[in-house]
């Protein structure tokens, strides 16, 4: 028996690092190490270089903060996008989860995070300043805000309320067919998507 290490520094060093990525365990990290080593040798390189050069080359688009090949995200230049609505979200998983409902048509801005003490974020470490001169530059009738119903959702909402008020922008959230503590990214595409179109204006 083994105990706890490996047969092969290799293979330790493999689980070592795939068990760094979020939801995987030392179990599941060993399941994909093994099943990397049944593969052929160009598909794992291939996995490695797409890995590489996700980190190495991705831009954050320099209009919503969404990730990129360009300088502005496929939905940012899209002429027939509705520039004057901007949904806020905490990520790009939530973009996702809201085109995948195909009810919403405006613009996005990714916070990059939510207002969260406990894990040391504050204000000045998410996308909120960007947002409020997105707003002052002219050209947005409406916010959408699409955050998390948890506490820290809920709090970061009402700062970014505070940040913008005074701007005469309209200032919108989601239903609340969301259930509170959900994330946009595990509701399912009918749900969210009559949310988003049943939103409502933001009463913090």
């Amino acid at each position: 028996m083994f105990k706890d290490r490996y047969p092969s520094r290799l293979l330790e060093d493999a689980v070592e690092q795939i068990g760094m990525l979020p939801g995987i365990g030392k179990r599941s990290a060993l399941r994909i190490a093994l099943f990397l080593l049944r593969q052929p040798v160009e598909n794992v390189r291939h996995l490695a270089a797409s890995l590489a050069g996700l980190r190495e080359n991705a831009k954050y688009c320099s209009v919503c903060g969404m990730i990129s090949d360009d300088d502005v995200c496929p939905i940012c230049s899209d002429s027939r996008r509705d520039r004057s609505v901007v949904c806020v979200v905490e990520s790009l998983r939530d973009v996702l989860s809201i085109e995948a409902t195909g009810q919403y048509h405006g613009v996005y801005h990714v916070l990059g995070g939510i207002i969260s003490p406990m894990d040391g974020i504050g204000p000045s470490d998410i996308a909120v300043g960007p947002l409020v001169e997105r707003v002052r530059a002219g050209n947005v009738s409406e916010v959408v805000l699409a955050l998390s119903t948890g506490v820290e959702g809920e709090t970061t909402a009402f700062y970014i309320y505070r940040q913008l008020s005074g701007t005469g922008v309209k200032i919108t959230a989601i239903a609340r067919g969301v259930g509170f503590g959900d994330d946009l990214e595990y509701t399912d595409e009918v749900t969210l998507g009559r949310s988003i179109a049943d939103r409502r204006e933001f009463n913090p």
